[in-house]
């Protein structure tokens, strides 16, 4: 009976949300770490590039974002004529928090001759202070489009460590960090392998090097939905946040997923809920909006990123 209500309940508040997305003319773009029935709402699930790009290439007034902070001012510098909805106001990403604007220049004064490479889980304002943006799924081919030889990769260090493995250039790391992937020990990772010894390893580039060593491929989110569906294997361990499996089950019905453990939880993603999609929707509440310096600086740095 519960269940039953519950179900009611969700399918009221999605005929909500489909009657807001035609009022607004909006278009709805969730993370593939937001909660399932968030992802089922979505117009567009992806990762951080795609998200990106696909809010260039649709005609709407309004864009609904099912994700973190970072993320809907990434949208908000893309289109600054259209109006960006973050679906939950405190979601922001302790990641993106440990480097500000100010804390760059001083890193750009100790290392004057490096290019800035700056991973787009980061503010705005410090975007506008980078020479380029790049993702977890195209972070090695970023690096390797610049003349510099000399690279000072901010703010993830366990993504700046894979990438300087697979490039020539000195790559200089800022020490930041992922906290759902960093906590992901080899220990746990070797355990789960027992476990399920006839599993393929994937695992995030944010994950600790020793992780990565451990893993048959370190690739994004998109990148494991696709690598997943392609693969003739019918197991895989995921290192990365709980969020994925939602994806990864619904393109592989008959295939298995484990995570590494049970911890892999982002608190942030999860905030969105399909009860707050429609708040924020009826009442057109936290609209994120980037001053124009910053916005013009940082576009910069992330249109170099898409033309890549």
């Amino acid at each position: 009976m519960v269940n039953e209500q519950m179900s009611d309940s969700n399918q009221t508040i999605k005929e909500k949300i489909a009657e807001l997305k035609r009022e607004l003319r909006a278009t709805i773009v969730a993370h593939n770490y937001q909660r399932a029935e968030v992802q089922d709402i979505a117009d567009f699930v992806g990762d951080s590039l795609e998200l990106a790009r696909q809010c260039t290439e649709v005609d709407v007034q309004t864009i609904v974002f099912c994700g973190v902070r970072f993320m809907a001012e990434t949208a908000a510098i893309l289109n600054p004529d259209r109006t960006v909805l973050l679906t939950e106001t405190s979601a922001g990403c302790p990641l993106a928090d440990m480097i500000s604007a100010d804390e760059l220049r001083r890193w750009r004064q100790r290392y004057p001759k490096a290019s800035v490479v700056c991973y787009v889980n980061s503010p705005a304002e410090v975007k506008a202070e980078s020479d380029i943006c790049c993702t977890s799924a195209n972070g090695v081919q970023v690096v390797n489009s610049l003349e510099n030889d000399d690279i000072l990769f901010v703010p993830d260090q366990n993504l700046g460590h894979f990438v300087a493995t697979q490039t020539k250039k000195h790559v200089i790391l800022y020490p930041g960090y992922c906290y759902v992937h960093h906590r992901i020990k080899p220990e746990q990772l070797k355990q789960a392998k027992k476990l399920h010894p006839e599993a393929q390893v994937l695992v995030h580039p944010e994950c600790r090097p020793e992780v990565i060593a451990l893993a048959d491929a370190a690739l994004s989110t998109s990148q494991m939905l696709r690598y997943t569906k392609a693969s003739p294997h019918n197991s895989f361990i995921i290192g990365t946040e709980e969020g994925i499996l939602h994806g990864l089950r619904k393109e592989n019905p008959d295939k298995s997923f484990y995570l590494v453990t049970n911890s892999q939880i982002c608190t942030d993603m999860k905030k969105t809920t399909l009860e707050k999609v429609a708040q924020i929707m009826e009442l057109k509440q936290n609209i994120v909006t980037v001053p124009e310096e910053i916005r013009v600086k940082a576009k910069r740095a992330v249109d170099r990123m898409l033309a890549i």
